[in-house]
């Protein structure tokens, strides 16, 4: 059976029907901290058995106190489909004040989270707060505070909480430069599995710059091998100094317990997302240009001793990349001198950016090293996206359209560069919803006439008031094609 990804927030889901609650389960840079131990700079290979015996107590002491265990409430409603539907209601009976009624359903999840600023500030997934009606916030020594959301970014799966704790100083993390782990390097997870209460397992790191996991929209992990369960979600992976170097978000798993395959967030991506929203808000800066990973094909061709870095395939016209005065066929291998493996490290060096200033992009240009200054600067919103809610009676009906900028384009998840009309969302039950139309899909044709704009796809959908019709949209790089009902 082949591992799969398992994002790790242990949950469990309560049943109420009014007025007696039943429950049941269901499955499921540096700054230096106020109280981070200062150990040894310079780790060293133990020489002799008793340096073999040393423990990690006090790194434990020093740092378990910041981090949390994070509970959550959601209250749904339920009830059986037929429900929905006035003619099943009819044709049975069927009383919606009766026996079925909709049902309270009081979903909890249990995570884990970090503090990262003694005034309260805490960092955890976005996975384990979910849509939450209430955060609970608890302390390493059993206090309970009711956090609130200073914001969420799906995208790289973090959530930012924040705790009202007065005049005191919380004991909080200090982050670490992520670029100075080596793999080998000890790491300590620091978590709630299963929800059993603060658990510490020890490892190594097993492998950087894990691109191929699948998780979040930035595919950049630290591969551990110490032990990471359901409720170690948004949990510390912490360093033998003491220090926060990445959050922990998912396994490999057969069953959904820890093979030794986990992976964490770095921890210069959770600055930046932190960063972004204690500030003026998240902001990443963009490329303006289109990239692929080199190939061991495309490295022969380009005279590379290996297959590294990123080759671009178009630019942008004045956009940053065209600014700085990248071409096609540039490769691209690092970033202020930090290496870019593929197009999945670019992405993330840029990520953690912050968008204002420079930074130095070293290529590869005719077989010599070229230095370029690239500007960083958030994706802009030209043209503007004109977002509107498509009415009528036709399959579109319900989908929320706008035209693509980049900052639209970077909102859905789609290539910066995807120009066109973009669905922004999906009225529930509505026709376009029927019809499997999705956040993020883009507009191509319908019929024969090409969508470049909203102002088009109002003009074409007009002169089409009923009958079948052709369309054509792109979605997650396939062109796809239906014959809806007009």
């Amino acid at each position: 059976m082949t591992p799969r990804p398992f994002l790790i927030a242990a949950t469990l889901t309560v049943v109420a029907c009014a007025p007696s609650p039943r429950s049941g389960p269901v499955p499921a840079h540096d700054t230096p901290a106020p109280a981070v131990l200062e150990l040894a700079q310079a780790p060293a290979v133990p020489a002799t058995r008793a340096e073999l015996a040393a423990t990690f107590a006090p790194v434990v002491r020093a740092a378990a106190p910041a981090v949390v265990n994070i509970h959550t409430r959601r209250t749904v409603r339920t009830a059986p489909p037929m429900l929905a539907d006035p003619f099943f209601r009819r044709f049975f009976g069927l009383d919606p004040d009766g026996p079925f009624a909709p049902r309270e359903r009081v979903q909890t999840s249990l995570g884990s989270g970090v503090i990262v600023d003694p005034a309260g500030v805490i960092v955890t997934n976005n996975h384990v707060i979910g849509e939450a009606d209430e955060i609970t916030v608890v302390l390493s020594d059993r206090r309970e505070f009711t956090a609130t959301i200073l914001g969420r970014d799906p995208r790289t799966d973090l959530a930012v909480l924040r705790v009202a704790a007065g005049a005191e100083r919380l004991p909080a993390l200090a982050f670490r430069d992520s670029d100075e782990i080596e793999v080998g390097d000890v790491v300590l997870a620091i978590g709630n599995p299963f929800g059993v209460g603060q658990t510490v397992t020890q490892g190594i790191v097993s492998a950087l710059a894990r691109t191929g996991v699948g998780i979040t929209d930035y595919r950049f992990f630290i591969q551990t091998d110490a032990a990471i369960n359901p409720g170690n979600s948004g949990g510390a992976l912490v360093t033998t100094d003491g220090r926060l170097i990445g959050i922990n978000t998912a396994i490999f798993s057969r069953g959904g317990g820890s093979i030794g395959i986990g992976f964490a967030i770095p921890s210069n991506m959770v600055r930046a997302v932190v960063a972004g929203f204690t500030g003026a808000g998240l902001a990443r800066p963009w490329l303006g240009a289109r990239t692929d990973s080199v190939t061991a094909e495309m490295a022969g061709a380009l005279g590379l001793a290996r297959p590294t870095g990123t080759i671009v395939a178009d630019v942008a016209p004045d956009s940053p990349a065209a600014r700085a005065g990248l071409r096609r066929g540039d490769v691209i291998v690092a970033l202020d001198g930090r290496a870019v493996e593929d197009s999945e490290a670019l992405r993330f060096r840029l990520a953690t950016r912050a968008p204002r200033g420079t930074a130095r992009l070293t290529v590869l240009r005719g077989g010599r090293e070229v230095a370029l200054s690239l500007p960083l600067e958030p994706p802009p919103e030209r043209p503007a996206r004109q977002a509107t809610l498509i009415r009528g009676n036709h399959a579109l009906a319900g989908a929320e359209v706008g035209n693509l900028s980049p900052a639209l384009a970077d909102e859905l998840g789609l290539d910066l560069l995807e120009t066109g009309v973009g669905i922004i969302d999906v009225r529930a039950g509505s026709p376009a919803a029927r019809v499997g139309l999705r956040p993020g899909d883009v507009i191509l044709r319908i019929g024969g006439s090409e969508v470049r704009g909203v102002r088009d796809l109002l003009v074409v959908l007009e002169a089409r008031r009923s009958g079948p019709f052709r369309m054509a949209i792109r979605r997650e790089g396939r062109v796809l094609e239906a014959t809806l009902a007009g």
